[in-house]
């Protein structure tokens, strides 16, 4: 196979060909005059989404079991990401337990990556759709399940409001493993920058669910786009505008720490709506919205959000591929994942000209 271009060490190159034996990429070298069999557009590692509460018609918290968890892998996968974190958002005690025992479950499973569990420790202010009564600060039963997972070496992120943390409980964490993450959160800029210098390292879905940027009062936003934390943005144009979404860019003091994720809910490869917490969810002109009109999670995948990152956003390929793939790995500290010998075949992904979803290199022609 030929591909116009190749994420490869990473950089877009141009010219290589890839030469498969037994369903792993045997070798990568300069095209040459070879006749290539396959000629795509371009080939990259499948992306890794952080954040997908669901999938193919499945909501995770609605389905916390391993067989829920491999049918929401199933409907991304089918539209070309490779890994997922699967993402409890905020929901009773006993379903976060149930769903750290279908990860623990799961483990074997290709493309789960370990595990988001967006809230309960929220900012009631900046809760957005997650369930009020839910809510809580962050606490010993939480501990408890971060314990369990980490102890089975699954990579678990944790967004919370930092600033209704106990520091001690939020060191634990850090100490644990654990990749925390401001979001849904009210926290000044100088409580961020706290969190921050205290081991929170991520901000989840920029801008969304916290106080928006003031001149005056700059809040988590600006401490998060000026800080050396990963952060998170959703590419689909609603959630961030696009010139907000290049103004943050453009602000950050290092470029590898910015990263897309899906925050996809179960219309993704799935039907135009689904209930939560009691309430009917539905696409509407591309947005996924309740019966009031306010935003409930995405109606996005990751090729679509790089795609539409490069061609709306304006940013240049090769960043949006990084910030899709090698990205989100390293700021979940996943092993690196690229196309290179000995990657297996069947978790690279070709795109054509536009940017779509064409197949994976593993899968038969």
């Amino acid at each position: 196979m030929a591909p116009q271009l190749t994420w490869h060490e990473g950089d877009l190159r141009e010219g290589l060909a890839i030469r498969l034996r037994g369903g792993v990429i045997s070798q990568i070298r300069p095209l040459g005059r070879d006749t290539a069999d396959l000629r795509p557009y371009l080939a990259l590692p499948g992306p890794t989404d952080l954040q997908v509460n669901g999938g193919g018609g499945v909501l995770f918290n609605a389905t916390p079991t391993p067989e829920g968890i491999a049918a929401i892998r199933a409907a991304h996968r089918a539209l070309g990401t490779h890994a997922i974190l699967p993402t409890l958002i905020t929901d009773a005690r006993e379903v976060m337990e149930a769903a750290a025992d279908a990860i623990l479950a799961a483990r074997g499973q290709p493309g789960i990556a370990g595990i988001h569990l967006e809230g309960p420790h929220l900012a009631p202010e900046r809760r957005g759709t997650h369930a009020a009564q839910h809510l809580r600060p962050l606490d010993g039963r939480t501990m408890t399940v971060l314990r369990r997972l980490r102890a089975a070496e699954v990579p678990v992120l944790l967004t919370l409001a930092p600033e209704r943390a106990d520091p001690a409980l939020l060191a634990e964490a850090a100490a644990l493993g654990v990749v925390l993450s401001a979001g849904h959160s009210q926290a000044t800029a100088a409580e961020a920058e706290g969190a921050f210098a205290a081991g929170v390292s991520m901000a989840t879905h920029l801008f969304n669910a916290m106080p928006p940027l003031h001149h005056r009062d700059p809040g988590l936003a600006a401490a998060a786009i000026l800080s050396d934390a990963f952060v998170g943005f959703i590419p689909d144009g609603i959630h961030v505008a696009w010139p907000m979404l290049r103004l943050a860019l453009a602000a950050r003091p290092r470029a590898d720490r910015s990263f897309i994720v899906s925050d996809a809910m179960p219309t993704v490869g799935g039907p135009e709506a689904f209930d939560l917490y009691g309430r009917r969810i539905r696409v509407q002109a591309g947005r996924l919205v309740n019966d009031e009109g306010a935003l409930a999670g995405a109606h996005l995948d990751m090729i679509t959000g790089l795609r539409r990152l490069h061609r709306d956003g304006g940013v240049a390929l090769k960043a949006a591929v990084a910030m899709a793939t090698h990205i989100p790995r390293r700021a979940m500290r996943l092993p690196p994942l690229g196309v290179a010998p000995g990657t297996p075949a069947a978790v690279i992904a070709t795109l054509d000209e536009r940017l779509r979803f064409q197949g994976w290199l593993g899968d038969p022609a």
